[in-house]
């Protein structure tokens, strides 16, 4: 298995991809195009997959937000190789070629659409600070990955994708990686 960039050329594996996310976000996902996907492939984006013996195993794509962060969007693992590092690699990979473009943050956004966490159902415009710091992982949401890798929840969007369903912002602060710390 190895880490490299997605090309536009590469169309078979940018099929590969929108079937990826549309099995691992339907709600959103779901009827992805070739036009969709040519988003992720922009000049200024990074798109890293993981591939072997020429099938995506995984994909993971970020686009500059500010002068120095970073949004991480998306990460997507086939389901059947998940549980292996795969994620883990991507994440890291996609951390060094932010930081070689001077990004000092990256940060991404893990909604609970489906109460998979303690801020899912609740009123996050009441006790804010007091319910993040109090987040349980009810059903596998994945902020719990993310914070093995370094990434801390900074803010939440309450009600972003409808009553009682948060976007949980996360970040992780990667100048670190460009001095080989």
């Amino acid at each position: 298995m190895e880490i490299k960039s997605l090309k536009k050329e590469n169309i078979s594996i940018i099929r590969e991809l929108a079937a990826l996310l549309a099995e691992a976000f339907p709600h959103c996902y779901g009827d992805c195009t070739m036009e969709d996907m040519a988003e992720y492939l922009e000049e200024e984006r990074i798109a890293l997959m993981a591939v072997e013996d020429g099938h995506l195993l995984g994909f993971v794509g970020a686009m500059p937000q500010y002068d120095y962060a970073w949004e991480l969007h998306p990460l997507a693992v086939k389901k059947e190789y998940k549980h292996r590092g795969i994620g883990t690699m991507l994440v890291r990979a996609l951390e060094k070629e932010c930081a070689g473009r001077g990004a000092l943050t990256i940060y991404l956004g893990t909604d609970d659409e489906f109460g998979q966490t303690s801020l899912g159902g609740a009123d996050l415009f009441e006790d804010t600070y007091e319910k993040i710091q109090k987040i349980k992982n009810l059903k596998g949401h994945p902020f719990e990955f993310y914070e093995k890798l370094g990434y801390r929840i900074v803010g939440v969007i309450p009600d972003a994708n409808g009553e009682g369903k948060p976007d949980i912002f996360m970040a992780r602060r990667i100048r670190e990686i460009e001095k080989g710390k």
